[in-house]
């Protein structure tokens, strides 16, 4: 009776598993989703912001430590390798920290630049004291241009042109500085309250931007030669008041306002002009005068007055006008309409040379190769100091320049059979399988009479040329004199004018 009770139990236990079963499948977790880039990015982060602080903490109890002291005395290779690890790695994460706290400020930043209201841009046009203040604030300069400015604000008064026409009477924070606040100096107003914000820089014409981008390169007066005494004259006015204004207050004389370089073309008047540049650390204005003259009435002086307003606020600064004479020639009662605007171009650069304002540091040099031509308004004493002339150069400055362009040109290399029996035994000193030619600098100095500092230069650049057609790397006596024999050729086809001192 025994096997028949045993067999509804058997089976009751084996319905019982399956229930089991689902139970526990039911139970068991979903599968996690997958996470998206975002997540793993901040999962990265986040794991090495741990890794950064953990190893701050443990290189704190490092050198807290007392074990870390007597380490120090002693330290093994082992030691030192991971303490070398270990410091990169936090320089690292340091280095990582500090870039995104910066891209983070530049995007705060931007997003309140887009959210901020914009302000009104005005000009100053006179301020007002406190006894005129109350009086002008009452009248109706503009009808309803009269604001109330913010409590914080201080009790000056300033009466300013908008961008958009009208004038106002405004006031200003108390963070503006108020002895800036002078005539023509750019502002900012609030748009709300009309309130000076901030003083604006000046507005800058793109053509006196790019004249400030003049690139001088690397001249120096070592490498001009033949012109002693007119770098020295040109010095003298232009680098002494920049670097020892003191010298001529201790004299008791006003220190000079320009200079005029004047003579052949060729001679190095622009690169004089180059030299200072270089040499002296202030800013440049290199202007063609060509460029200055415009179509339209006024765009000319327009743009000298804003030349020259560069200069005064960039002190010190010195204006190179080359070709002057495109603009300083003589006036005279007939003439086009063209002719008259560049007159009235001419009386606006001898206002700003010569006017009530002064120029203080602001040098200005003019090279011109037509002094004859210019108006005798602009070479009078106080507008152009100084007049430099700059002549052709005699038999000693020639030799001078013509070492000076020949210098850096080759003059050794393997010599073949053909170009040694040309050569003489007192023109080259063989080396082995080189040859060093030995360049006699008189006898081309004596066929390049009348030559200019330019055309010497030429000289070289012709003898590099006869020597690359000859397929040889250096240069001989030879090539020297054939390219001085060239140029006087080329020279019997140029005129000649009469460079009198004006």
């Amino acid at each position: 009776m025994s096997a028949p009770s045993e067999t509804p139990a058997a089976s009751s236990s084996t319905a019982a598993e399956p229930t089991a079963a689902a139970a526990a499948a039911a139970q068991a977790p979903a599968p996690a989703p997958e996470p998206s880039p975002k997540d793993k990015a901040i999962e990265a982060y986040r794991k090495k912001l741990k890794e950064h602080e953990t190893l701050t903490e443990n290189l704190k109890k490092s050198r807290s430590s007392p074990a870390h002291h007597s380490r120090a005395a002693s330290p093994t290779p082992e030691t030192e390798a991971l303490t070398t690890t270990t410091a990169v790695d936090v320089d690292a994460v340091r280095a990582s920290l500090k870039d995104l706290d910066r891209d983070f400020d530049k995007s705060e930043d931007d997003i309140k630049a887009l959210q901020s209201v914009g302000q009104i841009v005005g000009e100053v046009l006179k301020q007002l004291d406190e006894e005129r203040c109350g009086f002008e604030s009452g009248e109706a300069i503009h009808q309803h241009t009269v604001r109330e400015t913010h409590a914080s604000t201080s009790s000056s008064t300033v009466i300013v042109k908008a961008s958009s026409g009208p004038r106002y009477v405004v006031g200003c924070r108390s963070a503006v500085p108020k002895h800036k606040l002078k005539n023509g100096v750019r502002v900012s107003l609030d748009m709300t309250t009309l309130t000076i914000m901030r003083i604006l820089p000046r507005e800058v014409d793109p053509l006196v931007y790019n004249m400030s981008m003049e690139d001088p390169g690397e001249v120096t007066f070592a490498g001009i030669g033949g012109l002693g005494d007119q770098i020295r004259e040109l010095r003298e006015v232009i680098e002494l008041p920049l670097m020892n204004p003191e010298l001529f207050m201790r004299v008791g004389i006003k220190p000079p306002k320009g200079v005029l370089l004047y003579g052949p073309p060729g001679t190095g008047k622009t690169l004089l002009a180059r030299a200072v540049a270089a040499t002296l650390s202030t800013n440049f204005l290199k202007v063609v005068s060509s460029a200055i003259v415009d179509k339209y009435i006024g765009e000319s002086a327009r743009l000298i007055r804003e030349m020259f307003g560069y200069a005064r606020e960039h002190e010190p600064c010195i204006i190179f006008m080359d070709e002057v004479d495109a603009i300083g020639g003589r006036r005279f009662s007939e003439g086009t309409s063209a002719d008259r605007e560049i007159q009235r171009t001419l009386m606006e650069l001898l206002n700003q040379l010569d006017g009530f304002d002064y120029l203080g540091k602001t040098k200005v040099i003019f090279a011109t190769n037509r002094p004859d031509t210019l108006d005798p308004a602009l070479l009078r004493p106080g507008r152009i100091d100084r007049k430099i002339e700059i002549p052709l150069p005699n038999e000693v400055a020639r030799m001078e320049i013509l070492k000076i362009h020949a210098g850096p040109i080759r003059k050794t290399g393997e010599i073949g059979a053909s170009v040694m029996s040309e050569l003489d035994a007192v023109e080259c000193a063989t080396d082995d399988a080189n040859l060093t030619i030995k360049i006699d600098y008189e006898a081309i100095v004596k066929l390049s009479e009348g030559f200019n500092g330019a055309d010497l230069r030429n000289v070289c650049t012709e003898a590099g040329m006869f020597a690359i057609r000859d397929d040889r790397d250096y240069c001989i006596q030879d090539d020297f004199m054939k390219g001085a024999r060239k140029l006087q050729e080329a020279k019997k086809h140029e005129s000649s004018s009469d460079y009198e001192k004006p």
